[in-house]
């Protein structure tokens, strides 16, 4: 596939490896943080060997998780900066969900709703790796006034239901547009797709050719 000359690589080995690392840490978190988060889904405890385990794994996979989304972080923040060209791309986003994209101003490597969904998940992670230090009660919580942990448990709880929202979306959204989890398991996508989907990507990786 490296020199099918019909493809174009979208995503290296690490990229993908480092954005399936992220994703295994975050369905861990999401379960494990359900399972304190109400009592019907305490439960879910013995997936990790109980409710102390849990209690103890969940904060060192989100550790792990901060560090990956990081790496992902400075690999793509250059890439998602938000141009007028994407504010004019989230103004016709109606037209793409109808699936009309004839008219879409031409989207970079990252569409404007690709690079909106990344900022929104940079917050999110922020907050829960904040609140997160903030409750993590073997090492950080004694530093810290009961009612800014009482608060942080609030800040982790909303921004933990943000994320998970926004990740159903991206899980959707991906298999919306054929190809898309394509690229992030094998690293490469059709030309014609890369040229429908992300014309000035293409162009750009066709060395200016249309």
């Amino acid at each position: 596939m490296k020199n099918d000359p019909k493809k174009i690589l979208r995503y290296t080995p690490f990229e993908r490896a480092n954005h399936w690392l992220s994703a295994i840490t975050f369905i861990l978190l999401a379960i494990s943080g359900l399972a304190f988060f109400h009592p019907a889904f305490y439960p879910l405890t013995q997936l990790f060997g109980g409710g102390v385990w849990t209690r103890i794994l969940h904060p060192f996979i989100g550790a792990a998780m901060a560090i990956s989304f990081g790496v992902m972080f400075f690999s793509y923040r250059k890439l998602n900066v938000i141009t007028p060209t994407d504010k004019e791309w989230l103004k016709h986003v109606r037209e793409v969900v109808d699936g009309d994209d004839r008219n879409m101003p031409e989207a970079e490597k990252f569409n404007g709703g690709q690079k909106l969904m990344f900022w929104l998940l940079v917050g999110c992670m922020a907050l829960l790796i904040l609140s997160g230090i903030v409750i993590w009660r073997a090492y950080f919580a004694f530093l810290f006034p009961a009612a800014v942990i009482r608060l942080a448990s609030v800040v982790h709880a909303v921004a933990a239901t943000i994320m998970i929202a926004l990740i159903i979306f991206h899980i959707y959204a991906a298999i919306w547009t054929k190809e898309s989890i394509d690229a992030m398991l094998y690293g490469w996508v059709r030309r014609p797709w890369a040229k429908q989907h992300h014309p000035a990507w293409f162009r750009q990786m066709m060395g200016g050719d249309k």
